[in-house]
């Protein structure tokens, strides 16, 4: 499924002679080529399929961002930003009202990126990408920074030729405003999502101060409480094992679904496609003492604990199929014992000569 491609420009952060961070400004939009519209969509793929994204709101213009370095230790005073003299809020209003074009609002915006950088005392560098485009009658403003990986190609000649490709596998710094919602439903503020990083950096360092953005909803958080609601409801239901097994199997197609679509998770949907002899899902949900979001964005790592068992510590890591369990996994609470039968052949093969 494509998308309408808008408005597509590229700025360059990079580092001079001065080793001071400067903005290299594009002086207008990329024609709407094949070309634009197939990295478009694989940019928008590749946000839908990064996990632990949160999402949230503009904050006031009077609120102060805090922002805490990885860096940093416990002991030390978080830092406090103050927002920007023009806010991106301001600029994108002045986008779409015209008072801006996109080239304008995407290079001051970028300007803003730049000391939001310097501010946080971060170094990044790489190409800012600012996508305005249409998916699923949906409209969003997509920026990213995007870095290149150096390619070797053996030509039809057998000559060798090296280039460098937009790193679209590692991109970890990118947010995404729903602006349809944005426009119609902004008092829900849910309307900005963005990828929140791994091993302890947070994008919000620097990217939440510049969009001016709050998070208030933790997407990873979200999942992981959906699942833990539908196996008590499961439980509530009295299914045998094979109807559990069903039925998870039935919320692991819908999650598929979603992360496909770019689609957001939708208890009401859920709960229709989910066996229901008492009450539906949706109303055990909203019984439940900490009830999940009506609606928030699926996590690609839920799908692997639909599927399986996996745990680990004091040495030991174990990880089998949920299936398994009362077959040829068994559990004993009482004497915490897990009993494996058929053990997999190269475990059994180091386990044979470990005695020997």
């Amino acid at each position: 499924m494509s998308a309408l491609i808008h408005h597509f420009v590229v700025h360059q952060l990079a580092v001079n002679q001065q080793q001071e961070l400067t903005l290299v400004p594009r002086a207008s939009c990329f024609d709407v080529s094949p070309e634009i519209e197939n990295l478009a969509q694989q940019i928008n793929h590749a946000f839908n399929t990064k996990p632990g994204k949160g999402v949230g709101a503009f904050v006031t213009e009077q609120a102060e961002i805090v922002s805490v370095s990885s860096e940093s230790s416990d002991d030390e005073e978080p830092k406090v930003l103050t927002p920007h003299a023009v806010s991106f809020k301001t600029l994108l209003e002045d986008m779409q009202s015209e008072q801006n074009d996109f080239v304008e609002f995407s290079v001051q915006a970028s300007e803003l990126l730049k000391k939001s950088l310097i501010d946080t005392g971060t170094l990044e560098t790489g190409f800012v990408v600012f996508c305005h485009y249409q998916f699923l009658a949906t409209d969003y403003l997509m920026i990213a920074i995007i870095n290149t990986k150096h390619h070797v190609e053996i030509t039809g000649d057998l000559e060798l030729t090296s280039s460098d490709h937009l790193d679209l596998a590692k991109m970890q710094l990118a947010v995404r405003i729903d602006m349809t919602q944005l426009a119609v439903s902004a008092e829900q503020l849910r309307y900005i999502s963005f990828i929140k990083g791994r091993m302890g950096r947070k994008v919000s360092d620097f990217f939440m101060h510049f969009i001016g953005c709050e998070e208030l909803v933790d997407i990873k958080q979200q999942n992981k409480q959906l699942l833990t609601t539908v196996d008590a409801f499961l439980a509530s239901e009295q299914l045998d094992p094979t109807e559990k097994h069903q039925a998870r199997d039935t919320v692991s197609a819908y999650y598929k679904e979603k992360l496909e679509l770019g689609e957001d998770i939708q208890i009401q949907e859920l709960a229709a496609k989910l066996p229901s002899d008492h009450i539906s899902f949706e109303e055990f949900n909203q019984q439940a003492e900490a009830p999940v979001e009506e609606q928030f964005q699926a996590d690609r790592s839920a799908l692997k604990t639909l599927a399986k068992f996996s745990g680990q510590g004091g040495g030991v890591s174990l990880s089998f199929e949920r299936k398994l369990l009362g077959d040829r996994v068994s559990y004993d609470a009482g004497s915490d014992t897990l009993m494996i039968r058929g053990i997999p052949p190269n475990l059994k093969d180091q386990l044979l000569k470990s005695q020997s």
